[in-house]
């Protein structure tokens, strides 16, 4: 065993009831420790460890006495006549090949710890659950010793077990295939595709109450992902709440070293983002860009939160909000409102990491590489170039759009969004849309004019037509960003032009359907 946590309760059981207890190497020699009598596997199977230890158990001495069906005198006298005794019992603890990779080790040592006689043994006794049980988890050995004392583990927990033994074993050996292709072999998609999920919690429904769900996370979750945070308080998190976070904790991402910067999330579209002083000022920068939608959303900062910050967030219904860090006087603001979920991740995931996203389809799954492109690089195709104030709202606006549903239409302006327009079925609409609960959010704070008025745009695509600028410039935007590629550019640029709006290509694309 590596891990030989729960080994002394075990040991102490299994000897109380008469077993013979035989082990490799180390572990042999911590049940010794405890004064109890433990057999060396290779006294049991008559050839010593060879090759480093490579080979221990891979002999019939072992998997004779697993593999023997108890109801089959044709095998029980096989077994008898090879001085062979049935094993009812293994407990095995795989190497960590897993932690030896999460801490960066070198090659050899990974290859090093790649266990082999351990997933035999496993799958040798899970075959014969009929008669053998496999602990392959610590937390099993309680429940396994409390059936001892009644007078022997169940047919139905010794097929339970076997099913996670096969589970254990199918992990294991995905965390190895996966790192042979992806960083050994630098595979980007292999032709058969390794993966290894752990069932984190089960949530109380999927997106509707009628659909089961759970979160399971991958093998080496990323540094201030959702599966790393720490829920302070609120409700159990639901399946529509871990979308619409991971959207935020995504997008706010994007800002991680930059000045304090708020997002608040809706149905998976961002419907505020703002910089500003301090979180607070951020937050109330970003609300005011639709304070009817941001009802009921998702808030997320960059930087930790304060008592000025969490009691802004808390001035209207908030499902989860999710920060690096809070501090005690915010957390006692927050605990004011039992239902709001918090949660501290302590970093923010790197945007630029790489990865795959999965989504399902019928039959199968679409698998691609993350959207991870950073900074774009603006090419000016017009007369008039963008200025000072215009180029960070571009920036800001492009960021946004890339975590905007297609069609998507940002608007920014002064470091905060104006107008989003989502998930239409043609540009122009959502830039229609975007301008709509701009001049709506003015109305509301009583401003003379919508914030869409003399702001940058974004367009996650390129414009097919001019319709969509003129839209965009009818709700007042100066400048315009979007990938360019379309047949009729010289149109949509000449539209452009005539309106004295400048416009930039950075000839990358954020489609996300």
């Amino acid at each position: 065993m590596s891990d030989k946590a729960g080994l002394e309760p075990l040991a102490r059981a299994l000897a109380a009831h008469g077993a013979e207890l035989v082990s490799t190497g180390g572990t042999a020699s911590a049940i010794r420790a405890l004064g109890l009598t433990v057999r060396d596997v290779s006294d049991l199977s008559g050839v010593p460890e060879m090759l480093d230890g490579r080979v221990k158990t891979l002999v019939p001495a072992v998997h004779g006495g697993l593999l023997a069906r108890r109801d089959l005198s044709a095998h029980m006298d096989t077994i008898a006549q090879h001085g062979i005794g049935p094993i009812d019992l293994v407990a095995i603890d795989l190497y960590p090949f897993e932690a030896a990779l999460a801490r960066g080790a070198p090659r050899d040592e990974l290859i090093e710890n790649i266990d082999i006689g351990g997933p035999a043994m496993i799958r040798s006794a899970a075959k014969n659950h009929a008669a053998v049980a496999v602990l392959t988890d610590a937390q099993d050995y309680e429940p396994v010793i409390a059936e001892l004392g009644a007078g022997g583990t169940t047919l139905a927990t010794r097929r339970r077990l076997a099913a996670k033994a096969y589970a254990a074993t199918c992990a294991y050996d995905s965390v190895i295939a996966s790192w042979f292709a992806f960083a050994d072999q630098r595979e980007e998609f292999p032709t058969t595709l390794p993966l290894m999920l752990r069932k984190h919690e089960s949530l109380r429904y999927g997106e509707n109450p009628h659909q089961q769900a759970a979160f399971y996370t991958t093998a080496g979750s990323p540094p201030g992902g959702l599966a790393a945070a720490r829920q302070v308080q609120g409700k159990e998190l639901s399946y529509n709440n871990l979308l619409d976070a991971d959207a935020a904790l995504e997008l706010i991402a994007e800002f991680g070293g930059s000045e304090p910067a708020v997002a608040i999330i809706k149905h998976g579209n961002p419907c505020g983002v703002a910089f500003g002083r301090t979180v607070a000022d951020a937050y109330e920068r970003a609300l005011a860009a639709d304070p009817v939608s941001a009802f009921g959303g998702i808030v997320a900062a960059n930087r930790a939160l304060d008592a000025e910050a969490a009691r802004a967030i808390t001035g209207i219904f908030t499902e989860v909000v999710l920060a690096p860090d809070a501090d005690e006087a915010a957390q006692a603001v927050f605990a004011a409102k039992k239902n709001l979920r918090l949660l501290l991740t302590g970093a923010l995931p790197d945007p630029a990491r790489g990865g795959l996203n999965l989504r399902t389809i019928s039959g199968g799954l679409l698998v691609q590489a993350r959207d991870n492109a950073g900074a774009p690089e603006m090419r000016v195709v017009t007369r008039r170039a963008p200025t000072g104030r215009e180029i960070a709202d571009l920036k800001l606006a492009w960021i946004v759009a890339k975590h905007v549903k297609s069609n998507a239409i940002v608007y920014a302006k002064d470091g905060a969004v104006a107008g989003v327009g989502a998930g239409q079925m043609n540009r122009r609409d959502s830039a229609r849309i975007a301008a709509i609960r701009a001049r709506e959010a003015a109305d509301a704070a009583g401003w003379p004019q919508p914030a869409t008025v003399g702001s940058a745009v974004a367009s996650d695509a390129f414009f097919p037509f001019a319709d969509g600028v003129l839209a965009a410039v009818e709700a007042g935007a100066t400048a315009v960003i979007q990938p360019g590629g379309s047949i009729r550019d010289e149109e949509v640029i000449a539209c452009a032009d005539e309106a004295g709006v400048a416009m930039v290509f950075t000839g990358t694309r954020h489609f996300r359907h």
